[in-house]
Parts: C-alpha cells; sequence; structure tokens
C-alpha cells in the first residue's frame, strides 16, 4: 500500500472545508468514503468533494473493510465514543481535538487503544505540523532567546449563535475547548513538559452556559504561560514566547493560510529578525505524517497520552475558576 484510505465520520464544516480537501491532496492518503446519519447529506457532500463513497450511518462506513483509517470531526461529546468504536471495527483514527470531554474519558480511549496496538491513534492539533512552529520550537531549544521564560497567547471570534455547536454546553462547547485548548496546547509543548498548577478565571454565557472569555496562568517549573481566549470578541490570534535575551512572535499562530506567508519576528542579541515561511497546508502535513505512521508502523507524531495531558490542565482551569485557587493538574 502507497495510501491511506480515509473514511470520514460526519459532514462537518471544518472537514468540508479544510480536513477533508487537506488529505486529498496529501501524498500518503485517499479519501475512500464519508458517513453522515442521513444518505442524502452524505451523497451531497460526497458529490462536491469527489468522493467516491457515501454511507447513510456512521456504522456503515466503519463495516467497509475497504477503509483503513477515519478522520472523525464530530462534537466534542463524541469525539472518544466513535474513536473506541472506529478501533474496534480496525480503522486507525485521527480525531478533532480536544480528544473528549474530561481527561478520564480520555483515559478510556487510551484503555482501548492500548486492546488494540497495532492501530494509530491521534489528536488532530494541526498547528504543530506548520514549519512556523518547528522553527520556534527549534529556536527555543538552540537558546535562540536565551532561557525561555514566558509564553503568552490569545486566540478569539465571535459566534453566539445558539444552534452553533461551540454554543452548546452539552456537547462540549465553549471557548477552553474550542480554541483555549490551543494555547494550553503550545505552552506545553514549548516548555515540554506539564504545568505544576494552574490558574484560572472564566466568565459564562447566562444563555448557553459556556465559557466565552476564559484566561489563564500556567506554572511551569521554571516559567510561566498567561493567555485569553473568547468567542465573543473581535477576531484575533498571536503568540509571543519570551527568554532571558530574547523573543519571538508568530503573527498568525493558528489558523495559517493556505495560500499566502506566514511571519515570525525574533528579537534577540539587539537585532530584528524577519521569518517568512511559504504558504502551506498544515492539514495536508498532518495527514502526511499520521499517513506514514500506518504505512511504516512507526510511532504518530504525537502520543495519546498528550491529549489526556491537555485534557488535565482543561480540568485545572474549570476547578480553579470556581473555586478561586490554584489547582495542580496531576493531583485532580
Amino acid at each position: 500500500m502507497d495510501k491511506v484510505r480515509f473514511g470520514i465520520l460526519s459532514t462537518a464544516k471544518i472537514g468540508r472545508e479544510k480536513v477533508i480537501p487537506a488529505i486529498q491532496a496529501s501524498k500518503y492518503c485517499e479519501v475512500y468514503g464519508i458517513a453522515s446519519r442521513q444518505k442524502q447529506t452524505a451523497d451531497k457532500t460526497a458529490n462536491e468533494l469527489h468522493i467516491p463513497n457515501a454511507y447513510g450511518s456512521y456504522e456503515e462506513l466503519l463495516n467497509d473493510t475497504r477503509i483503513m483509517a477515519v478522520y472523525i470531526p464530530l462534537p466534542n461529546d463524541l469525539h472518544v465514543a466513535w474513536s473506541i468504536n472506529a478501533l474496534r471495527a480496525g480503522k486507525h483514527v485521527l480525531c478533532e481535538k480536544p480528544i473528549g470531554l474530561s481527561s478520564s474519558e480520555a483515559q478510556k480511549l487510551i484503555n482501548v487503544a492500548a486492546e488494540h496496538s497495532h492501530l494509530k491513534v491521534m489528536e488532530a492539533f494541526m498547528y504543530r505540523f506548520h514549519p512556523q512552529w518547528k522553527k520556534a520550537k527549534q529556536m527555543v531549544l538552540e537558546g535562540k532567546i536565551g532561557k525561555l521564560k514566558t509564553v503568552n497567547s490569545f486566540f478569539s471570534y465571535y459566534n453566539t449563535d445558539p444552534a452553533n455547536i461551540r454554543n452548546q454546553r452539552n456537547k462540549g462547547g465553549g471557548g477552553l475547548m474550542d480554541i483555549g485548548c490551543y494555547c494550553i496546547s503550545l505552552s506545553r509543548f514549548l516548555f515540554g513538559e506539564e504545568p505544576q498548577k494552574v490558574f484560572g478565571i472564566a466568565e459564562f454565557d447566562l444563555h448557553s452556559g459556556v465559557d466565552f472569555l476564559s484566561s489563564g496562568i500556567l506554572q511551569f517549573a521554571d516559567g510561566t504561560s498567561t493567555f485569553t481566549c473568547s468567542t465573543q470578541l473581535v477576531p484575533f490570534q498571536r503568540v509571543q514566547i519570551f527568554g532571558t535575551t530574547g523573543c519571538i512572535e508568530i503573527e498568525i499562530p493558528f489558523n495559517a493560510p493556505l495560500n499566502e506567508t506566514t511571519t515570525i519576528r525574533v528579537w534577540a542579541n539587539g537585532e530584528v529578525e524577519t521569518i517568512i515561511f511559504d504558504a502551506v497546508n498544515q492539514y495536508t502535513l498532518q495527514a502526511d505524517l499520521f499517513a506514514k505512521s500506518i504505512l511504516e508502523n512507526t510511532d504518530v507524531p504525537t502520543p495519546l497520552s498528550d491529549a489526556v495531558d491537555n485534557m488535565k490542565v482543561i480540568e485545572a482551569f474549570f476547578k480553579s475558576s470556581r473555586e478561586g485557587t490554584w489547582i495542580m493538574p496531576n493531583a485532580l
């Protein structure tokens, strides 16, 4: 096999507009089928995206032995259940972030994955595969900005539509689960360790009950990370990485454009360096590396344990917000 045949569980917008075209552009992937709970919807999407097979249920897709792997862009509350179903059907799994609603739920997925160790499972945090993030991480490791001491990140958009799953509490909606999880993930990625304690403040929408403005502090062994995310502010994103002798700023850290260059700036040794990266599709890069791990039977780029650890920090944030005190993620 020189390509992995993917099935897509649901016709979610992120899949239709971003991930499916990216998988189709991968050297190592083929989108073989798509499923919806309504066959008509699956047929329509398959026709629009030139996918050869459509299924009127998720179970029907999973029962197709020609499909090797699935991509899951379902609502957050369905991630773990359908990842487990896919594993039990003999499929590799690439599942959207966040991996589940809690660390204990995510741990259930790890336990089932251990029973199917020949299958690959990965949480789809696509930002880590973009060259700008690989470069930023490399510069931190090489001491380009001295010793890493603090990271500041901001991510926001405006969406108050009650029909949107991001504004539905029972679906795992809210700003922290949707975009704040990036801010937590990138901090852990840059420091290369877990935060020792977390402090969080969240404001909740009176109608939907989801958090719409969240700010947090993560304390690491020898540094900190601060962040704010919101689903009811002007759209904006930025990451600043501070060391003892320099600073790195990533202009578009998360939703890097597909057809435009991206830029990071580095302040070090009294000089400012601008690094420009060619346009790439970070979703395609993610698909490439995940598929290669299947074809070559190697470890996935990001282990599933990373998803559990990210969920522990999210849980610590919400507990801190409720109790007004610092919380240790590993003590939960």
